[in-house]
């Protein structure tokens, strides 16, 4: 949506196109007065101005190609997936529509993908084989305290039988032993046998009871059927023992808000074929959850909303991509949603306390390391305004061999009006690890976008001072990050407002894209409704402004870990970096996929021989974008390379 200031400027523009051409070579008071808009255009298009500060673009598509972008993968065709799912409307979703599409930025092309199931709020990362998984999305929106109509909740069914699990099917009847009221249970439950438990002689000591959990909601409307207290559930069709062993206990169910609700659905989307393929479903349902890859090229799948609205306790499982099936970590440990989990160089997983939401606000919001495969979680110090880290972005710095994360801004947990400042460094390396602040931001910021650039800088973008841009709040600001001076340098501002359902990634000809936003309101009372920003902007960045870029070509395909490769480029004398950068999936301020591998180089005439790392943790498998920089810090286009 266009900001109040950018309509003023046109309703200015429009009294004073044509007079300020008379007026060009007076004085700037009457330049600024009717001019200004063509003023500002004039100097942002300014070849030194592009030297200096990098220029912006929008790209707006034809109108039956338009969505309402949520997530976005670079795949290795050099293309764009953008996923909308229902695109957080209900009307879509009701109606089944959900929408994906193929953008090439190269050519320009845009065609529709037919999309499985609603991947609205999913997970996904990029595999070995250069797929994408994709895990988790919408069962059900959320329905607010005055549109829910049948009270409902939560319902954990007991089954105290040691010799066998037994499956309710949906439509199952609960009836309250005091109350009296019936619930009935939206899906299928599987409730596990119970565990025998016996003392350190082997004594039998008693049955810990299976546990299985249900939404259940209430026959008919109204309020008379809510519930205010704990009550035992006696299960309706079951006789014998089954209904002796099997139970259920709920605590209050009324017409409180219901919280959206996941999906177990997991698919591969092949970047050659343009397709989704099914996989095997994951244990959890999961709404908002993160995908990290592992040292042995697994996928961790954690957090999210589960089929009944609930945040999943702790049960967190993995994806083997050569079985394509998913098995629970064997202990169990909790996360907000969508948290920001890194894969370290020691093989373990750095949590930096980013996480875009749902949870409760004492649990899993340390930052830290976590050894997964033993459970241990070690906290990390330092972090300012801690309480203020959700809707907060986190990048690993690059080069990604020094092992330093910027945690950029943030806000309150939930619906908060607070937004931080505050930036944040960690250096993982040093021998006592903890957070120093970095440079400050000049606004509180929700939803930064932030992508590392092939020069090393990191651009951080957007986002706005209130929960989802309320209160027209979108901040219009760019910044340069510099890791090696720890400065920022504000550049162009960017033309369109981005904050919740928004991202950015780095493209291969060194351009960052930018797509989504999904304000709350589209005005600073807060009285009129918002409208999905569905437009891609594109930000060039400085270096393309100078008078050429080295030239990159040849070379193999593949280069393994600790193995070397030889490109060609006329211009082989002047480079000083080769960076090696992993392609983004970005969604809800997180993007735990980018990092940039700095390259060992030789030149000789025009030969540029580059060597890849050995550690499987810095280097995972996978595909990449090679580029060179030369002495001026411009980067070439990139190179597409495979390390198996």
């Amino acid at each position: 949506m266009r900001d109040q200031a950018g309509l003023r400027r046109a309703r200015r523009l429009g009294i004073g196109a044509v007079v300020v051409l008379a007026l060009a070579g007076m004085n700037g008071p009457w330049l600024y007065r009717f001019g200004t808009e063509r003023y500002h255009q004039y100097v942002i298009n300014k070849p030194e101005y592009k030297a200096a500060n990098g220029h912006w673009d929008i790209v707006e598509f034809p109108e039956q190609y338009r969505q309402d972008t949520i997530h976005a993968v670079l795949l290795h065709t050099g293309k764009v997936l953008l996923v909308a799912g229902s695109g957080n409307n209900q009307d879509n979703f009701d109606a089944k529509k959900f929408d994906s599409r193929i953008w090439d930025p190269a050519k320009g092309t845009i065609k529709k993908v037919p999309t499985p199931t609603d991947l609205f709020c999913t997970g996904h990362t990029q595999l070995a084989n250069g797929n994408i998984l994709i895990a988790g999305g919408t069962k059900r929106y959320e329905k607010l305290k005055g549109d829910v109509t049948k009270a409902g909740g939560l319902m954990i069914v007991h089954n105290e039988n040691p010799d066998k699990p037994i499956t309710l099917p949906a439509g199952t009847k609960f009836t309250g032993k005091a109350n009296g009221k019936t619930f009935v249970s939206k899906d299928p439950v599987l409730v596990p046998r119970a565990k025998k438990v016996f003392d350190r002689t082997g004594k039998f000591l008693r049955n810990d009871p299976g546990l299985g959990r249900i939404y259940v909601e209430a026959q008919r409307s109204g309020t008379k059927y809510e519930t205010g207290t704990q009550d035992n559930y006696r299960i309706q069709g079951l006789t014998g023992t089954d209904a002796r062993n099997t139970y259920g206990i709920a605590q209050k169910l009324a017409l409180d808000k219901k919280d959206f609700q996941g999906i177990r659905d997991a698919y591969e989307f092949d970047p050659v074929a343009e397709k989704y393929i099914k996989v095997d479903p994951m244990n959890e349902a999961r709404w908002y959850p993160t995908l990290t890859t592992l040292s042995d090229g697994r996928i961790l799948s954690v957090s999210g909303l589960d089929d009944i609205g609930q945040l999943v306790p702790g049960k967190n499982e993995i994806f083997d991509p050569k079985t394509r099936k998913w098995t629970y970590t064997p202990k169990i440990r909790q996360f907000p949603t969508y948290p920001a989990l890194f894969l370290m160089q020691n093989g373990k997983i750095f949590y930096s306390g980013s996480n875009a939401g749902y949870g409760p606000d004492n649990v899993g919001r340390d930052p830290g390391i976590w050894d997964v495969d033993t459970n241990k979680f070690t906290k990390l110090p330092g972090l300012s305004d801690a309480n203020m880290v959700e809707t907060s972005g986190t990048v690993l710095l690059p080069p990604a061999q020094d092992e330093k994360f910027l945690v950029i801004g943030g806000g309150g947990v939930g619906e908060s009006k607070l937004s931080s400042k505050k930036t944040r460094i960690i250096d993982l390396k040093a021998k006592n690890p903890h957070f120093v602040d970095g440079p400050s931001l000049e606004k509180g910021t929700r939803y930064p976008q932030s992508s590392i650039l092939p020069d090393d800088s990191v651009l951080v973008s957007g986002g706005s001072e209130d929960y989802r841009g309320r209160g027209d709040s979108n901040i219009h600001q760019a910044r340069l990050y510099d890791p090696a001076t720890n400065t920022f340098k504000r550049v162009a501002d960017p033309l369109v407002g981005r904050n919740y359902h928004s991202g950015s990634i780095l493209l291969p000809d060194g351009r960052v894209m930018f797509f989504g936003s999904d304000s709350l309101y589209g005005d600073k009372a807060n009285t009129k409704p918002g409208k999905f920003e569905q437009r891609i902007e594109i930000y060039t960045p400085p270096y393309l402004y100078r008078d050429s870029r080295p030239s990159l070509s040849g070379g193999p395909q593949t280069i393994a870990r600790g193995a070397s490769g030889t490109f060609t480029s006329q211009h082989a004398s002047t480079i000083k970096k080769v960076r090696l950068i992993r392609p983004s999936a970005s969604t809800h301020v997180t993007d735990v996929d980018q990092r940039s591998i700095a390259l060992d180089l030789k030149t000789s005439g025009n030969r540029i021989t580059v060597t890849m790392p050995k550690n499987r943790n810095l280097v995972q498998s996978g595909w990449y974008m090679l580029f060179v920089d030369d002495d001026q810090g411009t980067p070439s286009k990139a190179q597409w390379v495979k390390v198996p």
